[in-house]
């Protein structure tokens, strides 16, 4: 099993660092979109920056990458279609990423929706899916289709059930709130979000998930459940006739849910 640190930035983002298994004083960043907390953690915890990988274009997952880059050389990657700081190896669906003297290798998903090339990576029983999939929810269709993400969740709710979730956001709490408003009666959901929110309370984090927690507390990967379904045609007011409508319709009533 991987060692993963979790490095805090902004209000809620995380951004991973990947310790190397040949060598945990090495690490791999994965999302580093602000330098100083980085820089700071590997100072204090006397790491070493050995390799960047990002999952998406956004400037809170990608902003820190020039300053991490202005006195070292170590390798950068990230999608293949999206425009991004520095000169990444640029990665595409079933593209591994090999730092053998690392000990680490990665395969690569597409998995477009929240962007348009979104990438995820997926390697030693680890996922780091960036802003496509968080804890009990996904990310805002800020390029994609609905289409598009139900395929994209999809292929990760695929991955091996023990399969740890590594996402970009703090957002856990808010999203299991927004998952018994649509299934009131899901138990797992409810006794997640007590987890949850006593580690919010002493400020730790809820993270890493997991695949098969995610498939069933997420709404978002409970699509084809009827009591999803059902919630989803009382919120619409009509009929709905597949699994994609049903995300539509629950992707648009999350965009506006106040707890």
């Amino acid at each position: 099993m991987l060692q993963v640190t979790p490095v805090r930035a902004f209000a809620d983002n995380y951004i991973w660092l990947i310790h190397a298994p040949r060598d945990t004083r090495q690490v791999v960043a994965v999302d580093p979109g602000d330098a100083a907390p980085v820089e700071r953690t590997l100072a204090e915890r006397n790491l070493s920056l050995a390799g960047i990988l990002l999952t998406h274009h956004h400037a809170d997952h990608v902003g820190g990458v020039a300053n991490l880059l202005q006195n070292r050389t170590v390798p950068l990657f990230g999608p293949g279609s999206e425009r991004l700081p520095g000169e990444p190896t640029r990665l595409r669906q079933g593209d591994q990423v090999v730092l053998e003297t690392l000990g680490l290798e990665f395969t690569v998903l597409d998995i477009p929706g929240h962007t348009a090339g979104h990438i995820a990576y997926v390697g030693h029983g680890a996922l780091f899916s960036g802003d496509t999939l968080f804890s009990a929810g996904c990310g805002r269709l800020f390029e994609g289709t609905p289409e598009q993400m139900v395929g994209s969740l999809a292929k990760l709710a695929q991955l091996p059930a023990e399969t740890l979730v590594y996402c970009g956001h703090e957002y856990t709490v808010s999203n299991l709130k927004f998952e018994l408003a649509v299934e009131p009666e899901n138990a797992e959901a409810a006794r997640y979000l007590e987890e949850c929110s006593t580690k919010r309370a002493r400020d730790e984090a809820t993270l890493p998930s997991s695949i098969r927690r995610e498939r069933n507390v997420n709404p978002f990967l409970r699509c084809e459940q009827q009591t999803v379904k059902q919630a989803a045609e009382a919120k619409a007011g009509r009929r709905l006739q597949n699994s994609t409508e049903v995300f539509a319709v629950i992707r648009e009533w999350k965009d506006g849910f106040r707890a």
